[in-house]
């Protein structure tokens, strides 16, 4: 037995291996500290970079394999265990991180919190962190709080309208917040702009002495400080208004107006908006959206994300449909009842991107008389032919407003939605995949809403109906293999490639929509659905932020591929080769791709039943 410092080796020659290891470890370490101080560029007319990296590759190996053998080391000298019985130990360890079963592995996370936490942290980690380093440079970014005006004129509300329009007029302002006292910094009861003045007051014929709160808004829709003009900006355009509170723990501490917000450029998302609401034909909305592609790639190259991208080009498809539908009731004449337009699937969540088809529908009041319903018809021809002239291609499955099908009154709709859910066959279920998002976009709410209660009624309470959409939703697996080696495409146009919208977007989506119909989640966009869903603990807060980390990464992917092609003017589509991404993006992906895996799973193991 020879003693050593640290362990007692059963020769010298164990001994002097041991010590030429520690010496080779440590003048590779030595050496790599020169290697990266010394102020010359190149070492022996190469790069010392390129010694560096093999000084970092030898260190790594020397680390392991030293460690191994420390490893078994310490098994014989602090547990006694002889040599045969350390490495078998060691053996096994090794070998089992590998053998793992897929099973045993999810009992252990589903059974440990500890241990689920750790896979699901890392992945949620990498992919968030990836988010951070996203630029922040587009000034539609900024909070609000840089851009309103604190200038408020708060009046009680039994002042005279007189008295508002002279204190307007000597403040230059354009609006007044009525408060319970007239108190700046209170919560604002309503508020009153030069538009309700004109309107409400001199045109209607009121007297000048009419109490301000005869003509206010009520309780108006504000922001926080913190919100940003995006977001305001997208509130102001869809709704119509030109004055917002600004709200800070209920009270008010400022106002945006669209002066605020209006930049004098056409390539500012509010502008094509704005003046889409404006046009007289469909051919100046063509013109407008020519330069969208060229707008798109400003926005995203100045740091807009995946998700204020997607809620921006379906705000201009929003806007682009309810002028469309205004401009054919001019032509047509008004409605001869209540309707909505409805939009399906990305349009209703609020996920549109570039190349989107139509997915649109009507929903009619039941007390229209069939005779009538012509009109309807007519509407939904000039809006879908108008929305293909804009670039939003037909539905290659017809689903449009422009059919029978997708044309009723609410209680044929009804009774439609209950034979889908009664009978699931493929058919109804690929319907019910883009039906079940639907929002209204034009018209009348509150039948798009009592459509949808039936609708999360019929769906939450069929178990069978459930398991069918729980199959749709495994149709699609993510394109990673064995090693998590990536899935492409072997030959045909898109040789090499993947699809980032099949094989990642819609098993999200489905997935996501799945829950949300089996707890009667009416919120129709997929973050939104999410937050509910954790919030009602129908999902950890922890797989619920690695689907919305991995929507985030998939959505970003696509939309710069996407940009990309637009660049080099070629045509839009989802496909791209994993090998021409940066090392780093390909490795989000994975990241992205596994949490839709590990998310399929639990679908399965939570369906299974009604999925025989």
């Amino acid at each position: 037995m020879v003693e050593g410092m640290f362990f007692t080796f059963d020769s010298t020659f164990e001994m002097w291996t041991f010590r030429v290891a520690v010496i080779a470890l440590a003048a590779f370490l030595i050496g790599g500290v020169v290697l990266v101080t010394r102020p010359q560029e190149e070492v022996i007319g190469h790069p010392k970079g390129l010694f560096l990296l093999f000084m970092a590759e030898m260190w790594e190996r020397f680390s392991y394999y030293g460690m191994r053998g420390l490893l078994i080391f310490y098994l014989t000298q602090h547990f006694l265990f002889d040599d045969a019985f350390s490495s078998s130990q060691y053996g096994a360890y090794t070998a089992l991180v590998y053998l793992l079963p897929d099973e045993a592995y999810r009992e252990l996370r589903a059974g440990n919190r500890a241990f689920d936490r750790y896979f699901s942290r890392q992945r949620s980690r990498r992919l968030r962190r990836a988010a951070r380093y996203i630029p922040d440079a587009n000034p539609l970014l900024a909070p609000l709080r840089d851009s309103m005006s604190r200038q408020l004129l708060c009046v009680a509300p039994e002042t005279p309208v007189q008295a508002v329009a002279a204190a307007m007029a000597e403040w230059r302002v354009s609006s007044a917040f009525i408060t319970a006292d007239g108190d700046e910094g209170a919560a604002p009861l309503g508020i009153v702009t030069d538009r309700d003045l004109r309107t409400r007051c001199l045109a209607a014929g009121l007297p000048a002495s009419t109490a301000v709160r005869e003509i206010m808004t009520l309780a108006p829709e504000g922001v926080g400080p913190e919100d940003t003009i995006f977001s305001a900006t997208l509130l102001m355009t869809q709704r119509g208004y030109h004055h917002l509170p600004v709200l800070e723990a209920g009270r008010l501490v400022g106002v945006i107006t669209t002066s605020d917000l209006i930049l004098a450029r056409r390539n500012d998302p509010v502008y094509l908006v704005q003046h889409l609401s404006r046009q007289e034909s469909v051919d100046g909305m063509v013109e407008l959206l020519a330069g969208l592609p060229d707008q798109l790639q400003q926005w995203v190259q100045a740091g807009m994300r995946a998700e204020q991208v997607s809620r921006l080009l379906t705000a201009i498809s929003d806007a682009v449909t309810i002028r469309l539908i205004q401009l054919a009731e001019q032509a047509h004449g008004p409605a001869p009842g209540p309707w909505a337009w409805l939009g399906f699937g990305s349009q209703a969540r609020g996920e549109q991107l570039l190349g989107a088809d139509q997915d649109n529908g009507i929903v009619i009041d039941d007390d229209v008389p069939a005779g009538e319903h012509g009109w309807y018809a007519a509407v939904a021809k000039s809006v879908c032919d108008g929305l293909a002239a804009c670039g939003y291609k037909y539905c290659p499955g017809g689903i449009m407003a422009t059919t029978d099908e997708w044309r009723q009154p609410l209680a044929t709709w009804q009774d439609t939605v209950a034979g889908w859910t009664r009978t699931p066959t493929p058919a109804a279920v690929m319907r019910v995949s883009i039906f079940f998002d639907l929002r209204a976009v034009y018209g009348d709410e509150s039948l798009c809403a009592r459509l949808q209660q039936v609708m999360l009624e019929r769906a939450s309470s069929n178990t069978i109906f459930l398991a069918a959409l729980a199959a749709n939703a495994l149709a699609s697996t993510p394109p990673l293999g064995i090693f998590r080696r990536f899935v492409v495409d072997r030959d045909g146009e898109h040789r090499d490639s993947l699809d980032l919208k099949k094989r990642g977007v819609l098993p999200i989506t489905e997935i996501v929509r799945l829950h949300a119909l089996a707890h009667r989640v009416a919120a129709v966009n997929t973050n939104e659905r999410l937050e509910a869903l954790a919030a009602q603990r129908h999902l950890t807060i922890g797989d619920s932020r690695n689907l919305a980390d991995a929507l985030h990464c998939i959505q970003q992917q696509r939309i710069r591929h996407q940009c990309e092609e637009m660049a080099a003017g070629e045509p839009v589509d989802n496909f791209i080769n994993p090998r021409k991404l940066p090392r780093l993006a390909r490795e989000q992906l994975r990241d992205a791709f596994t949490i839709i895996d590990e998310a399929q799973g639990a679908v399965r193991q939570t369906y299974r039943a009604g999925m025989g």
